[in-house]
């Protein structure tokens, strides 16, 4: 199925549950990594993500932060920020997709 009608048709969620149109449960990465043979947790993925932007690319770091959806900690800088960025961060989570399907994790 074409993913972009799939997202239209169960909303604004990549990863959708069981239910459509809802998010997946918090656990579903982890359960995931388990049935997969992998003794690891989930909670280093967005840490890893950071540390791997910061160290071995270019990328801005309000790009980086924005693709994390952290919050504008300045509300001057909040208020002049408007753009979403897509582009940037799109390009940014190809060059993380490629990083990790080389198998560097």
């Amino acid at each position: 199925m074409d993913l972009s009608k799939r997202a239209s048709r169960e909303g604004d969620f990549i990863f959708v549950g069981h239910r459509t149109g809802a998010q997946q449960y918090p656990m579903a990465l982890r359960h995931l990594l388990r049935r997969r043979g992998h003794n690891v947790t989930a909670h280093g993925f967005r840490s890893s993500f950071r540390d791997w932007a910061e160290e071995t690319t270019a990328y801005p770091n309000h790009v980086v932060e924005q693709a994390l959806a952290h919050a504008i900690s300045s509300g001057v800088e909040a208020a002049y920020r408007r753009g979403d960025l897509f582009e940037k961060r799109r390009e940014l989570m190809e060059t993380w997709a490629h990083y990790c399907a080389e198998g560097a994790l």
